[in-house]
């Protein structure tokens, strides 16, 4: 065998395989010079060669003694499938390039050939099995590509993308094969279904983006804690579910869970935000609560919903009158539907003072409903599940019409000057047409906008700051006033809201009513009040229900405040009433209580 190599750049690969060396040479000196030209006398020596090397191209003489060219075809091909092969032969027949062709060849080169003709056959022949080499990689990365996809599209069946846990398919199938077990055994089992309390909070003040972080930081730390000993599983949003098969009791059960919840105290710092979370857990035990997947589903979802409804923060076992809370909670909500329909929401008033003339300055507008069977209704008791509805919208475009309204029928009966403060929902700040709908409705009922302020809390000011400056700014140009409701409880700052284009905050209650008797509360309420005025801004406290509280503010300079030391929620007639027998301007100092 003897070899030919020429430079150092990757050339095309060609065996020349004939058992005449003048045939060789010739090759050789032919195409060495573009390509790496490897020797072979015989089929038995090629057959050797290529054992240990690739080629791009074989030229093989047709008859050598021993074996043939044309058996060597079929050897080559299927050793390299990507390598061409040229025969060559002294036969000038028509039949001897068909036999070639029907060995496997790709071209036949007659002799005696010219330089020209070998040029050419080599050249087409390289192209051709560059084809191959191509068709192959396309082949192999389509399948590569296919294999991926498929495997990605199974994942997205059984497993969840945010957080790489199995999703309700897989766990559904992971507790019936569960269940079959348990039964087999004649042993407990229990599923929990779990929420993060305040979740939405969290997600409309930092973002989704923040928000699915810390989802998956709060996975990776349930599933850290429960280690191996059950299946952790994200059905949907901030809702977990998790599958206790190796448990013998509920005592049990509930020292595992405090487990978790121990491991979720340590804050979670999410893009440099510490954020402290808790969790609402529901449970349902086999044989129980349930014999099926579905049934065991249900009933701790129900378990959820009470521990939800008890404030969150805690564990609620499955209890069988909990599905009469479930169905209430269900018609309570068809309710709320026609409520809207049929008019059963009225708006109550209560006053806001101004702490330094007692002068009533304005009334907070308060919805409330008129249930036919059940009386009047709170807000605490509708407002959530108007919220989980989407029924929050309509009702909070109801309420700034209904108190623009009101408004402008009290300025035209002689309370010049009163201002209206409406609510605002952070669901109904964040929808693209919302100031179109303020302005519509501020035409539609010709009220004065210097006589309207809007209470927005401190949630709906957080995600997207260019968007909430844009915002706010349209709808300080209308006239209107922009106050920051339950200022104190969220996550904003100072510093943040000196950006923003607001007139007020509104200093929470549960600050103002512990002011006077802890001193942490009493600072922290100097503190927003000082640095507020630094700002500009007006301060309204929230909650003012002794005469204690409002010595304490007046101390401090606080602008204006509201609560029953003041008055209770009116309907309007009640409200016009003792705001014309103040003389509309001094405020009647009542310690009334509902």
């Amino acid at each position: 065998m003897e070899n030919k190599a020429q430079g150092l750049k990757k050339r095309s690969s060609i065996l020349i395989i004939d058992d005449e060396e003048q045939v060789r040479c010739l090759l050789g000196n032919i195409l060495a010079v573009a390509h790496e030209c490897t020797f072979a006398s015989s089929a038995e020596e090629a057959m050797r060669v290529l054992k240990a090397i690739k080629f791009d191209l074989v030229i093989s003489d047709i008859n050598m003694g021993g074996v043939s060219g044309l058996d060597l075809v079929p050897y080559v091909l299927e050793e390299s499938p990507e390598t061409v092969v040229v025969m060559i032969s002294g036969q000038q027949s028509i039949d001897a390039a068909i036999q070639a062709m029907r060995a496997g060849a790709f071209d036949y080169i007659t002799k005696p050939f010219g330089l020209l003709h070998v040029e050419a056959a080599v050249t087409r022949a390289l192209a051709h099995q560059q084809l191959l080499e191509d068709r192959k990689y396309y082949e192999s990365h389509l399948q590569d590509l296919v294999r991926q996809r498929t495997a990605e599209v199974e994942r997205l069946a059984y497993f969840d993308t945010l957080t790489d846990l199995p999703n309700r398919v897989l766990f559904e199938d992971r507790l019936t094969e569960a269940l079959k077990r348990a039964q087999r055994d004649n042993r407990m089992l229990g599923v929990s279904m779990l929420r993060v309390d305040r979740f939405k909070k969290m997600n409309d003040a930092f973002g989704h983006i923040l928000g699915d972080r810390l989802l998956r930081d709060i996975a990776q730390r349930i599933q850290t804690a429960i280690g191996d000993r059950g299946t952790l599983a994200r059905f949907e949003g901030d809702e977990f579910a998790l599958l206790h098969d190796e448990t013998d009791s509920s005592e049990k059960l509930l020292e595992a869970l405090r487990h978790l919840n121990q491991s979720l105290q340590v804050p979670f710092v999410v893009d440099g935000h510490e954020l402290f979370t808790t969790v609402s857990l529901g449970i349902s035990l086999f044989p129980t609560d349930g014999e099926t997947p579905q049934e065991l589903l249900k009933n701790a979802g129900v378990a959820l919903d009470r521990a939800k409804s008890l404030g969150g923060n805690t564990s609620q076992f499955y209890r069988a009158d909990m599905n009469a809370r479930a169905l209430e909670r269900l018609t309570m909500e068809a309710e709320l539907r026609r409520a809207m329909e049929n008019k059963e929401f009225i708006l109550y008033y209560q006053p806001q003072v101004d702490l330094v003339t007692n002068r009533i300055v304005g009334a907070e507008a308060l919805i409330r409903w008129q249930h036919p069977q059940r009386g009047l209704l709170l807000p605490a008791d509708f407002i959530s599940l108007a919220e989980d509805s989407g029924l929050i919208l309509q009702m909070g475009e109801w309420a700034l019409r209904a108190a623009c309204t009101q408004a402008t029928l009290w300025r035209k009966d002689g309370l010049e000057g009163l201002r209206v403060s409406v609510n605002v929902s952070p669901h109904q700040f964040q929808q693209d047409n919302f100031v179109e709908t303020v302005a519509q409705i501020l035409a539609e009922t010709a009220v004065d906008p210097a006589t309207v302020d809007l209470e927005i809390t401190e949630t709906s000011i957080m995600e997207n700051a260019d968007r909430v400056v844009t915002r706010l700014s349209q709808l300080q140009r209308m006239g209107l006033r922009i106050a920051i409701d339950d200022f104190g409880i969220g996550y904003s700052s100072l510093g943040y809201l000196k950006r923003l284009p607001i007139d007020m905050l509104k200093i929470d209650r549960t600050f103002v009513s512990d002011a006077t008797t802890d001193p942490d509360d009493a600072a922290l309420v100097m503190t927003i009040i000082t640095l507020a005025h630094n700002l500009r801004l007006k301060v309204m406290a929230e909650g003012v229900e002794t005469e204690e509280q409002l010595r304490f503010l007046r101390l401090l300079k606080c602008d204006e405040g509201q609560g029953y030391f003041f008055g209770k929620p009116w309907p309007p007639g009640e409200f016009f009433t003792k705001a014309i027998g103040a003389g509309s301007t001094e405020a009647p100092v009542l310690s009334c209580h509902p």
